[in-house]
């Protein structure tokens, strides 16, 4: 019995987490209040609070939630690629469908919360978006430079001017699809990958 109470509760907290992680994507993650996500979820505001405790630790289990899917879409398929240059294509390749697929509704979580969050210094919803970003950065940049070490790219590649150029080109991507609709934009952004990879090849 105690055990069943166990799995009903986590399949609730799930529950919860995915109906936060969705309207965090469209309303953003500050505005979001305890109300609406009881109101969302079909759950009184004091069962969100048996779950999450504070505001600040329901934000952080939506980013933990977040990280995860996007683990999951984005970063698995690229490291199951071959090293070097396929996994840098790979990962921009896999964030181009997951925003194409719209796996949040509101387009990519974290170019949502890089807009909301960036000058918020001091908070913990920034210094988390800032680490992801931090961390995306390198590990793109990982990849980038194992493509030049095995000669797949240029010796004189500028590893963090091509990161830079990818990232901008999937990031302005995601904000023009969700804002225009307009799935062309995500063909300008593989070109846009494509011309930046091909003149830094040897």
């Amino acid at each position: 019995m105690n055990r069943l109470r166990r799995s009903d509760g986590e399949q609730t907290y799930a529950a919860i987490l995915e109906t936060a992680v969705r309207l965090a994507s469209i309303e953003g993650l500050s505005t979001l209040t305890l109300g609406r996500l009881a109101e969302e979820a079909g759950v009184s505001k004091s069962g969100l609070y048996a779950h999450f405790g504070s505001k600040q630790q329901l934000e952080l289990d939506i980013i933990q939630a977040a990280r995860d899917i996007f683990e999951r879409e984005v970063i698995q398929p690229a490291l199951a690629a071959d090293d070097g240059l396929p996994q840098l294509e790979q990962i921009c390749a896999s964030y181009l469908s997951y925003i194409e697929r719209r796996v949040f509704p509101g387009g990519c979580f974290f170019a949502g919360m890089l807009a909301e969050f960036d000058a918020r210094s001091g908070t913990a919803a920034h210094d988390a978006v800032a680490s992801d970003q931090q961390g995306w950065t390198e590990l793109l940049e990982s990849f980038a430079a194992v493509a030049r070490d095995r000669g797949q790219l240029k010796r004189t590649t500028d590893v963090p001017q091509l990161v830079f150029d990818l990232t901008a080109a999937v990031e302005l991507a995601n904000y023009y699809h969700v804002l225009f609709g307009d799935p062309k934009v995500l063909d300008r952004a593989r070109r846009a990958i494509d011309t930046a990879i091909a003149a830094n090849r040897p």
